[in-house]
């Protein structure tokens, strides 16, 4: 148990970074989930539209430090390369 008041604030900040990193990575997974079942049902227009979404939420993600920079890039290009498979 904290005994001091920094352990004591720490404890509260941490608990709010975890939610909002939470919500963060939600939205993220979200996102990412829309753009690979518009690529699965192969709608190239939406396809692009949802990776033209999903690029700056996994940028974001990098940036907010929720998300891996190789993670990001790789989920992006491989996104990217099945839409360029889409024809």
């Amino acid at each position: 148990m904290a005994n001091t008041p920094q352990a004591k604030k720490r404890i509260r900040r941490n608990a709010r970074r975890t939610e909002i990193n939470g919500a963060r990575v939600s939205r993220i997974r979200t996102y990412v989930k829309q753009a690979e079942s518009a690529l699965a049902a192969g709608d190239k227009d939406q396809a692009k539209a949802a990776l033209q979404r999903v690029q700056p939420e996994l940028a974001r993600g990098v940036a907010k430090g929720v998300l891996h920079k190789n993670m990001a890039a790789r989920k992006l290009s491989r996104l990217t390369r099945r839409l360029i498979a889409l024809g």
